[in-house]
Parts: C-alpha cells; structure tokens; sequence
C-alpha cells in the first residue's frame, strides 16, 4: 500500500498530563497552566514528541509491522500545539520506490493549517 490516511486528533491538557506521567517529562510549559502563562507560549503546550507519535500512528495504519520493524522519521518541530488545537498527520505519495524502501514527506497541521511538524518517514515493504 502506498497510500497513507491522514489521522486526525485534538490534544487535551489531559492527554499531556498524561503523557507527562509516561515520559516523566513534568516540564511546566506542558503541565503548570498557570506558570505556562507567564512564558512567551502564554499558556501550555503539547510535548513535540505527542504530536510526532500521530506521523507514527498514521504509518502504522497503513504498514503494520514493517512500520514497527523498519520504519524511520526525520522530523522537524516547527511551531508549538496547544491543547484544544485538532492535529492532522498526512503523508504525500512515496516520492522514491528504492527497493521497497518508500519515502513520504510527512507533515502535522493544525486547524488553521499552520505546520507544526514536518519531515520525512521512510518504510520497506515487500521483499526486499
């Protein structure tokens, strides 16, 4: 399949309180609403790698275990995500076919298509 739906979600204070406590990265600008106010984010914002995990999600559903076995990201943090922004990762079409080795430019959006992640993920699928 070359083909990947995109995959949307909106982030909650709760989601990164959360994955606070899974990653035990208590930072403030993620979890103190009221110290993140007073930064020049003025207010929380999502952990980048919350946000990344939607690219990861969105190329699971569409490679299943070659994801999980050889997949790859190379991605850039462009602007924050707030809570309450609804995100969507999207894929454009494999630019390369080298060997089964398939390319994406992928990106995260939020609602007012503003690119908050962008980057390339690459999977083999197939023989290889």
């Amino acid at each position: 399949m070359n083909d990947v739906a995109p995959v949307t979600r909106t982030i909650s204070q709760e989601q990164l309180r959360a994955y606070a406590d899974a990653s035990g990265d208590h930072n403030p600008i993620h979890v103190d609403e009221e110290y993140a106010r007073t930064t020049p984010f003025g207010g929380t914002i999502a952990h980048g790698m919350l946000v990344a995990a939607l690219i990861g999600e969105m190329m699971y559903a569409a490679h299943d275990a070659a994801w999980s076995e050889n997949g790859q990201m190379r991605i850039r943090f462009k602007a924050p995500t707030r809570p309450g922004d609804t995100v969507t990762a999207s894929a454009d079409p494999p630019a390369s076919r080298d060997g089964g080795r398939l390319e994406y430019a992928v990106r995260c959006t939020d609602q007012r298509g503003d690119v908050l992640i962008e980057g390339r993920a690459s999977v083999t699928v197939g023989d290889r």
